[in-house]
Formats: C-alpha cells, sequence, structure tokens
C-alpha cells in the first residue's frame, strides 16, 4: 500500500527549510545504514529537533515494536489503517500514527505524542520523516535482498561450474576408455588408459588374483596373490558395495557383466589421494573391462565349442570335406600328421576341469597340439607335434599342483580316416596300463611290442585259444575261489622271477608270495624255472591282458 502524500505548507519559512535540509541529511544516513535497527533508532532521535513531541514508540508490521509504551495500540492502529491518524493514550493530550509507508509495502507506525497539537509545519515534518523511514527500510530490504540473490548466484555458478567441469572430466573418461575398446587394444590398453587420467598405478587381476596387466610405476614382482578364501571374500563384499571399495592401499572395482566376475581392476592409491574423478575413472575402466572380457570369453566359448565339434567328428568319423571345411575356419591346418593322444589324472582334488586346463597349457607350452576335448574323466587331445610325452606328462602334474597323469599315445594319423584307429589305439593302451598295473607313465601304442601284436591280430580266437592253454586252470581257479593267481604269475614274470621285487608290487609277505607260486606250479603243471615256459606263461598273461583291454574298450566307429 503507497503512503499518503506530504501535506506541504504554503509559506516556509527560513527554519522549516533549514530543518529539512536537516532531514534530507538524516535521510542520506537512514539510507546508508547498515540495518533496519539502526533506521528506526535514528528516526526515534530525530522526533524531538523536528517536533515538540516525543516518541511513544514504533510499531513494526508483525506485532514488533520498539517501545513498551505502545502496549494497547495494535486495535486502534488496525482501526486507522494504512493512512494513519490520531491514537489515544491514557494521561497523553495528544498523540499521533504516522505510517512508515513506501511503494513497495508498509512497515509499521511512527507514534508520537506531545502535551499539545503540533503545528502544521511540525506534523509535516514527522510525517516526511515518516515516509523517509519507510523508504530507507524498504531500501535496506531491497538492497539485502539483492545480497542474498547475488550471494545464491554464486553459489548456483559455482554449482554449475564444478557440474561442467566434473561433466566435461566424465566425457574425456568415456571416450578415452570407449577410444580403447573400439581400436581393440584389450586389457593392457585399458589399463594404460586408466593409468594416464588418474595418474596411479593399475593392476588388471583375472577373478582368482593373477595379474593380467599392469600400468605405471613399481610393479610388484613377485606379484603379491591372496589366499582363496580372502579373495573371495573381497568379491563378495565389491558386489555387496556395487561401487569400488578400499582394500588396503588399493581401490578395486569388479568387471562382472550379468553378475559372473571376470575380472578385476585396481588403483594402487597407497596414500589414499583418489577422488571423485580418479574413482570414475575407474568405475568406467571397469565397464570397459567387464565388456572386453565378456567379448573374449564368448569369442574364446566359440572357438573351443568349434574345435570341440572338430575333434569329436574326427574321432568318431566324418568325411574329409567336411573336416578340412571346419578345420579351416579355426584356421588350423588338419593336413599334418597327428596323433591322438589320451590323458587321465587328477590333481588333489578329481576336477576334470581342473585336468582339461592342465593339459591345454602343457600342450601349448610343450608344444603337443591345440586340439582337444574332454570326454569323462579322459583328455583327448589330437597332436599335431611329435612330443616328449613323458615330458609333457609331467608338466601336466605340475599345472595340476601335484597328483598323477598317465599318457598313451596312438599311432600317427596321415588322413582324416586315421583318426578314429588312432584313438581306439591309445585307449587300448589305457586299458593295458590299468590291466597290467603298470606305474603311471606316458605310452606309445607303437612301442607296445608284444601287445601291439596281439591287438593287430585279426583273428582273436587262436589269441583265446593259447590263453586257455597256458594259464586257463589258474583263471577258472581265481574265478571260482576269488584268488588272485594269475595277477600273482603276472608280476613274477614281468620281474624276471624277482622274489623280492615281485612282493614289493603285490604288497604281499615274501613266504605268501613263495605259496601262491607253488599252487601256481600245482594247477598249471608247469615248471616256472624252465626258460621255455616262462616264456609262453607270459606270453599268455599279456594275451590275456590284451584281451581284457580289447573286451572293455568299444570300437568307435570307423575304427
Amino acid at each position: 500500500m503507497s503512503a499518503p502524500e506530504l501535506e506541504i505548507p504554503h509559506q516556509l519559512g527560513r527554519g522549516l527549510l533549514s530543518t529539512m535540509r536537516s532531514l534530507l541529511v538524516l535521510g542520506q544516513l537512514m539510507t546508508e545504514s547498515t540495518g533496519e535497527r539502526q533506521i528506526l533508532d535514528l528516526a526515534m532521535t530525530a522526533v524531538p529537533s523536528l517536533a515538540r513531541c516525543r516518541v511513544v514508540g514504533i510499531e513494526q508490521a508483525g506485532g514488533a515494536t520498539r517501545s513498551t509504551a505502545t502496549v494497547g495500540l495494535g486495535r486502534q492502529l488496525t482501526q486507522i489503517g494504512a493512512m494513519g491518524g490520531a491514537v489515544t493514550l491514557q494521561d497523553v493530550t495528544w498523540a499521533w500514527a504516522y505510517p512508515l509507508g513506501s511503494p513497495l509495502r508498509d512497515y509499521g507506525f511512527l507514534v508520537v505524542a506531545a502535551d499539545a497539537e503540533p503545528n502544521s509545519e511540525e506534523q509535516f515534518l514527522l510525517r516526511a520523516l515518516a515516509q523517509q523511514t519507510g523508504s530507507a527500510l524498504a531500501n535496506r530490504q531491497l538492497h539485502a535482498q539483492e545480497l542474498a540473490t547475488a550471494d545464491e548466484l554464486a553459489l548456483v555458478n559455482e554449482r554449475l561450474r564444478g557440474t561442467v567441469e566434473a561433466l566435461q572430466r566424465s566425457m574425456e573418461i568415456h571416450a578415452r576408455l570407449t577410444s580403447v575398446a573400439v581400436s581393440d587394444e584389450g586389457r593392457d590398453g585399458i589399463a594404460r588408459a586408466v593409468h594416464e587420467l588418474t595418474g596411479l598405478p593399475v593392476a588388471i587381476e583375472d577373478r582368482y588374483g593373477n595379474l593380467r596387466a599392469w600400468a605405471g610405476p613399481n610393479r610388484p614382482d613377485p606379484y603379491p596373490k591372496d589366499p582363496a578364501p580372502r579373495r573371495e571374500a573381497l568379491l563378495r563384499r565389491a558386489q555387496a558395495a556395487g561401487r569400488p571399495i578400499r582394500e588396503g592401499g588399493t581401490l578395486v572395482a569388479l568387471a562382472h557383466p550379468q553378475g559372473d566376475v571376470l575380472g578385476v581392476i585396481c588403483l594402487v592409491d597407497p596414500g589414499g589421494t583418489a577422488g571423485e574423478h580418479e574413482v570414475m575413472a575407474l568405475e568406467h575402466g571397469a565397464t570397459i573391462l567387464a565388456m572386453e572380457l565378456a567379448r573374449v570369453r564368448s569369442l574364446a566359448e566359440s572357438e573351443l565349442r568349434i574345435r570341440r565339434d572338430l575333434v569329436d567328428e574326427l574321432l568318431t568319423g566324418t568325411d574329409e570335406e567336411s573336416a578340412l571345411a571346419r578345420a579351416t575356419a579355426l584356421g588350423y591346418d588338419l593336413q599334418r600328421p597327428h596323433r591322438v593322444v589320451v590323458v587321465e589324472g587328477h590333481g588333489r582334488s578329481k576336477d576334470n576341469d581342473a585336468l582339461f586346463q592342465a593339459v591345454r597349457h602343457a600342450a601349448r607350452e610343450e608344444p603337443a597340439g591345440t586340439l582337444l576335448v574332454a570326454r569323462g574323466a579322459q583328455v583327448i587331445l589330437l597332436a599335431d607335434h611329435e612330443a616328449d610325452w613323458e615330458s609333457l606328462r609331467q608338466s601336466v602334474i605340475r599345472d595340476l599342483g601335484g597328483g598323477t597323469a598317465r599318457i598313451t599315445v596312438g599311432e600317427q594319423c596321415s588322413a582324416v580316416d586315421d583318426f578314429p584307429r588312432s584313438y581306439r589305439q591309445a585307449r587300448l593302451a589305457m586299458h593295458l596300463l590299468q590291466t597290467a598295473e603298470w606305474d603311471d607313465r606316458a605310452v606309445r601304442f607303437d612301442d607296445l611290442g608284444v601287445y601291439r601284436l596281439l591287438i593287430g591280430n585279426d583273428s582273436l580266437d587262436e589269441v583265446e585259444r593259447f590263453v586257455e592253454r597256458w594259464i586257463g586252470p589258474l583263471l577258472a581257479y581265481d574265478t571260482q575261489r576269488s584268488a588272485d593267481l594269475v595277477r600273482t604269475l603276472t608280476h613274477y614274470l614281468d620281474r624276471g622271477g624277482n622274489y623280492e621285487a615281485t612282493a614289493a608290487a603285490l604288497i604281499v609277505h615274501r613266504n605268501t608270495l613263495k605259496y601262491r607260486l607253488q599252487r601256481i606250479r600245482q594247477i598249471t603243471g608247469h615248471d616256472l624255472s624252465d626258460p621255455e615256459t616262462c616264456f609262453n606263461l607270459q606270453l599268455a598273461t599279456r594275451a590275456w591282458q590284451t584281451l581284457t583291454a580289447l573286451r572293455t574298450t568299444p570300437c568307435p566307429p570307423g575304427g
């Protein structure tokens, strides 16, 4: 509500003009005042110098007062309205409420009192003082609002500047790592990019904590690796957090597309200097790493599936054109000489996948070949190199972390049609290892001697008659009595009639061995001291082992 216009007296005396000049100076002081309280204090102080009045108080909008003498004025001021007017006070002849108005709002009333009504000039000056006070209060409020707005704008600008800088930084990080993904730089490229963006060393590990890439100075050698339980606990904690976590002096982020942890990217930060931007770079790096590892795994699984299909077809028999076409798609030369290799074994835990990975790694290191497939407890390798098979076996055991391994090798394949035959030979050799109770070793079918001759015999009827002629009674006795005489005779002959070695192999006492040999002489009627007899008996035991292996080895199609 606007303030009432001043009613200027028709004739202004010199005193009034002088007072007006003072009032103008007072207005300037009010304008320059630092706060509302100072403005009101100036107004109250000036009243006695302008009129023969005293200040009763200032009744501000909202009920605040500047003097206790104004108690009870609220209702009267409400009635007289914004224009102001006479008010009634106890023991006061004359009292007036002058509005502290401005174009913006009403700020209350300046209430004055006197023993006699002031003249028109004095009332004019009081009214001018009230309006001037209202204008000063309005200016003060506008100035305060401007300062508050300026502060708020400065704060908003600062926040906006920070947001823009963060957005620019995010875009730089995204652009840099995207270029790595597009250019197919792999794990090494991702590690280099995150190192360049953060200035901190970066390590990329597989799920198990093995180092796969490093960028930056001070690479540890050897690289530390946590025990498996501690590693799994770290992965669980990081998955639950859903963002990078701190582990000692390292920030750790997971590369886990669809929840499956494929790898870990680490920011080496022992001083704890990594801030928001570094964490952002690490998170972007983990995202790109997850995409890269998922792509690599998909390619590896596709290639492994194609290789497995090719191996399966070759082992079971396939036409040459189809096999060569599949091999060409893999970039593999199938027309080189190959051998089919069968591997059995286990480490501390009987994990078939661990055996497969061990054979795969050993075959690449030897080298022996890259085409292999797991079949039950066995791994079948198509070897395209004449490797040192015993060295390969030892490499498999090392990769298993200890344990056992047996390797048998079929004859060389010069054509696609030869693979089923070589596979069957390798399997027969593996059954012979088990039947003959030989120590774990690597055996080539080519080196099986008499066993190979027996297996290659087109008619097994004659072989069976030979076995029956020499050890048939022993076989019958073992079947009827659940005895072990054929096995005892086999070990005895294979060790050249050495009692100590035979007893140790059978894990029996020397006297027990003598008793069994005596029973063998009685049942067969053969003289074990005669070299010719021993030769025929040994040939019969080996023929029996061969027949057993043949009966327990299914013949693959085309084999």
